[in-house]
């Protein structure tokens, strides 16, 4: 018995035993457990209040501690030695509770009861003062701005800067063909669209005004989603609207396609100038902007020679029927989209801009890029050795809107709310640039721009029309005239030019295969005569009499038969056409694309001077100056009384006001920080597309009128823009905002 009694004490307390070791191995099972679902809930709640929590506040959420000194990471730990969770401790297994059992989030100096007073502080973090989360902002992006200056001069400048400077100069220069190509193909499709004096001036104004939509939406769209994304989506519509438009027979589908194309290219400049600029350092940057200004310079020669190697050859064509027509002018349109689609090709090979990515907060991203600017670099100067040291790179504290959708939602409602949520952060961005801080400068700015296209654009086509004008005049000066002339039985088969006839008899004469260019017969009695296969232009027949006359397969409508009377007289299979008032043939042509590619290439020396003193003299000094230079070279207008004497003038006010350009282009992309650049850029270029406008109907309506208010309203431009630049911040020697 006694043996019986100690086993059974034995065995009892060897079960006891168990359960203690049981108890307190379920004791501290449940904690871990506790403190797991603890770091699983703080993370995910890190996660989702990142954007509206103090950095005071990190402590709450397990120790997650701030580095202000590099890229924000979610790697926050729990200490697994003190970090212990209060809501599964002090329970035991007699509580109703388990061990373990999560229950809810834990606040600081909450406890086990401080959940009402969680909530309360989630709430107070989520509506949090907005003015202390744009310090804390504006503070990233200045540490930012300071090391990614630094980087860049690791990074050097080299073959990839080369690359980008020549893939973008494509875009830039897609954008200067652009300018041109409707006011090259206008004499030519007004023949084939029978284009009145408003319809062609609808075309030459719709390409600005493309532009000017263009500038405003790709640039504001630049910001949110990307410089290299933007900048391709915006060629593809430019590229794929000129290429339809070279085959469009009508009038208005011709004006859209044209239309749209300036939509597409009218991103080209804010985006690429925004672009280039984010991959050079301080001290490269004024100059290669300026280097850069110079393709759309390229441009402008491009569309002028390919004018003058296309357009006059009439035998790059081919016909359909009469309803279908691709002339010589249309192949030129086509060959003006090459410059969009070479952009496009070589911009696919390029990485997105570093800085934008580290303004949203993608820091591998960005840090991979820079990699690859080092290294394609180093490799080129021949130290392949050279290690990229940054290993951290400060990125700046986001608070994007939050989205969700459930998934049974419909593709299109996805896509409604996410445009919609894309115009409003657009939107926005937008009318951040009217905010106290850049107010004063966005207004300097406007005034400038505007001042300077307005003066610009408004002279560089009062030039041409002015050199049409003095052309006609002196074509005026060289009409012959005949009076009382009496011709009978005479065939005529040449060229009848720039002649006036009154008051002739003309009697069973034969007027065959032969062209008729301002030709005017005033007063005049044709009798049993005979008009065959005749082309005219600016031909007109007033006060005159036909009798017993026959016009077979010619182009002399009844409405260039002015006051004129028709007895017995017939009209045979009469030609399509259009009335055409001004002189058009080869030589005019010529002179056109020639004058337009001396006026292109004389920015040339302009756009040297500017990029090898912009870094050295500073960008107001250079705008003031040119400026000032280009209002007094505007007084030597009154002195263009001939022909070339005006492509003199075009040429000397082109080359002094390029540098103006070049140092407004550079001093935008300046004055404001990345997160706004391309749309301020985009706002100010649209409202330079605007001005353009203006200027162009302004000054084209004073041609043959006088020549005084055309210079008084370009050298008052220029001189208030001048003087408003002065007044702007200098940019040189400044890291990238």
């Amino acid at each position: 018995m006694d043996d019986d009694g100690r086993y059974r004490d034995g065995r009892s307390d060897f079960v006891r035993g168990a359960k203690d070791i049981a108890k307190v191995a379920k004791k501290q099972v449940g904690k871990k457990m506790g403190r797991g679902a603890d770091k699983m809930a703080d993370e995910y709640t890190k996660r989702s209040y990142k954007r509206f929590e103090e950095e005071d506040d990190d402590d709450d959420y397990g120790g997650m501690p701030s580095n202000d000194d590099g890229y924000y990471r979610n790697d926050s730990r729990a200490n697994d030695d003190e970090g212990h969770s209060d809501s599964t401790e002090g329970h035991d297994e007699d509580d109703e509770i388990y061990e373990g059992e999560y229950q809810g989030i834990p606040r600081a100096d909450s406890g086990k009861a401080g959940s009402v007073d969680g909530v309360a502080a989630a709430q107070a973090g989520q509506f949090r003062d907005m003015s202390a989360y744009e310090a804390e902002r504006r503070k990233d992006q200045e540490e930012l701005a300071e090391q990614y200056e630094a980087i860049l001069q690791e990074c050097g400048h080299g073959k990839f800067q080369w690359t980008l400077y020549f893939v973008l100069g494509l875009a830039l220069m897609a954008d200067g063909v652009e300018i041109f190509v409707v006011g090259f193909v206008l004499p030519s499709a007004e023949k084939d669209m029978c284009l009145s004096e408003p319809n062609k001036g609808m075309l030459g104004l719709i390409v600005y005004l493309g532009m000017m939509v263009g500038a405003f939406v790709w640039g504001g769209l630049a910001d949110r989603i990307g410089r290299r994304q933007t900048l391709l989506i915006s060629l593809s519509i430019n590229s794929v609207f000129a290429f339809f438009s070279s085959f469009m027979q009508g009038y208005v589908s011709f004006l859209f396609c044209r239309l749209a194309s300036g939509v597409g290219i009218g991103g080209s400049i804010p985006i690429v100038f925004s672009y280039y600029s984010e991959f050079l350092a301080q001290e490269k940057r004024g100059e290669h902007l300026s280097w850069l200004c110079m393709f759309w310079m390229i441009g402008g020669i491009y569309a002028s020679a390919m004018a003058w190697a296309i357009i006059p050859h009439y035998g790059w064509s081919f016909q359909m029927g009469s309803a279908y027509q691709f002339h010589s002018w249309r192949v030129f349109v086509l060959v003006c989209a090459f410059p969009s689609v070479a952009a496009i090709s070589a911009l696919t090979t390029m990485p997105e801009s570093p800085r934008f990515f580290l303004e949203n907060g993608k820091h591998d991203e960005a840090w991979m890029i820079l990699k690859q600017v080092h290294d394609t670099n180093m490799r080129a100067k021949g130290y392949p050795e050279r290690v990229f040291s940054v290993t951290t790179i400060k990125t700046v504290k986001q608070m994007d809107d939050l989205v969700t959708l459930g998934d049974g939602a419909a593709w299109h409602e996805k896509w409604r709310i996410k445009l919609t949520s894309l115009f409003h952060q657009v939107w926005s961005n937008f009318l951040t640039v009217f905010s106290p801080e850049y107010r004063r400068t966005t207004y300097m700015m406007m005034a400038v721009w505007f001042s300077m296209s307005f003066s610009y654009y408004g002279l560089t086509v009062w030039f041409p029309d002015m050199i049409k004008y003095l052309q006609k005049q002196e074509y005026a000066s060289r009409t012959k005239f005949f009076a009382k002339e009496k011709v009978e039985h005479v065939t005529f088969n040449f060229t009848l030019e720039n002649q006036v006839h009154r008051q002739g008899e003309y009697f069973n004469d034969k007027f065959m295969n032969l062209k008729m260019r301002s030709m005017v017969f005033e007063d005049s009695l044709f009798e049993e005569c005979y008009f065959e296969d005749i082309t005219s232009s600016n031909t007109f027949f007033k006060n005159c009499t036909f009798i017993a006359t026959l016009f077979y397969n010619t182009d002399l409508f009844k409405y260039r038969l002015v006051n004129s009377k028709l007895i017995n007289s017939t009209f045979l299979h009469n030609k399509e056409g259009c009335l055409l008032s001004d002189v058009s043939d080869e030589n005019n042509a010529y002179m056109v694309y020639f004058v337009s590619f001396l006026g292109t290439l004389a920015v040339l020396p302009g756009n040297i001077v500017s990029a090898l003193l912009m870094d050295k003299i500073g960008r107001l000094r250079m705008l003031a100056g040119s400026s000032v230079i280009s209002c007094i070279s505007c007084f030597f207008l009154s002195f263009g009384n001939s022909e070339s004497a005006m492509i003199a003038l075009l040429c000397l006010f082109g080359g002094i006001s390029i540098a103006s350009w070049n140092a407004l282009d550079v001093l935008t992309v300046e004055l404001y920080p990345s997160d706004k650049r391309c749309t301020a850029f985009g706002f100010l270029n649209a409202l330079c597309k605007l001005a353009a406008v203006l200027g162009i109907s302004i000054f084209t309506s004073f041609v043959g009128i006088t020549k005084a208010v055309p210079i008084l309203f370009a050298s008052g431009a220029l001189a208030a823009g001048s003087f408003l630049a002065l007044k702007l911040p200098e940019t040189r020697g400044q890291v990238l905002q």
